[in-house]
C-alpha cells in the first residue's frame, strides 16, 4: 500500500490506514441517531451508459477488509455494474470522511452469500439466501435495491482518501496493490 499526506502543505500528520479499518470494522450502523449527522449513509457512485455518474444511497457493510453492498440486477446501478464494475463509495463517520475507489466484483459463491446474509442480519436487516443460493431476499430492503432477489457486490478497492474529521486533522490518500 502506497500512501500520500494530502495536507501535507499544513503539517497534518499521515492518517494511519488501520485506524480506518479498526474503524470500519466497529461498524457503522445506518439506523438512525446513530451516526452523522443523524445516521451514516454509504453513497455509490456508477458510470451511466452515456459516461455520466450515478449516485445513490446503498447499505453497505465493512467485512473483511471491504465494502459489500447488495442490490437487484434491473436497477440502474445493477445495470452499470453489469456494464462497468468501476465505482466509487463514500462514507461520512464522526472520525472521517471516506471515499473508496475500485471494482465492484458480482459474488454468487452461495457461501459468501450466505456469510453475508448472516452480516446483514446481524446488523438488523433480516436478510436470507434466496432459492438459488446466490442471492439475497428478505421481506423488505432499501427502494432503490428494486424487488428481490438481491445480488452480492463487494468493492475491491484500488484507492482511498480520509479526510480526519476531529484530533489533528489531516487527509490521506491510500493506493493499493493487487494482491
Amino acid at each position: 500500500m502506497e500512501s500520500t499526506n494530502l495536507a501535507d502543505l499544513y503539517e497534518l500528520p499521515l492518517i494511519d490506514w488501520t485506524d480506518i479499518e479498526g474503524r470500519l470494522s466497529g461498524g457503522v450502523s445506518q439506523a438512525p441517531g446513530t451516526g452523522g449527522p443523524d445516521r451514516h449513509t454509504c453513497w455509490l457512485a456508477t458510470i451511466n451508459r452515456d459516461g455520466t455518474p450515478h449516485v445513490t444511497g446503498v447499505g453497505a457493510l465493512w467485512f473483511e477488509g471491504a465494502f459489500w453492498f447488495e442490490t437487484g440486477e434491473q436497477t440502474l446501478k445493477g445495470r452499470n455494474l453489469a456494464r462497468d464494475p468501476r465505482c466509487t463509495l463514500s462514507l461520512a463517520t464522526h472520525e472521517f470522511d471516506l471515499v473508496v475507489d475500485g471494482e465492484a466484483e458480482k459474488i454468487i459463491d452461495p457461501e459468501i452469500v450466505a456469510t453475508m446474509a448472516e452480516q446483514w442480519s446481524a446488523q438488523g436487516w433480516p436478510a436470507r439466501v434466496d432459492e438459488s443460493g446466490m442471492a439475497l431476499t428478505a421481506e423488505y430492503s432499501a427502494p432503490s435495491a428494486g424487488p428481490p432477489p438481491w445480488t452480492i457486490y463487494r468493492i475491491a478497492a484500488h484507492q482511498a482518501t480520509a479526510l480526519a474529521t476531529v484530533g489533528p486533522g489531516g487527509a490521506t490518500r491510500w493506493r493499493f496493490t493487487p494482491n
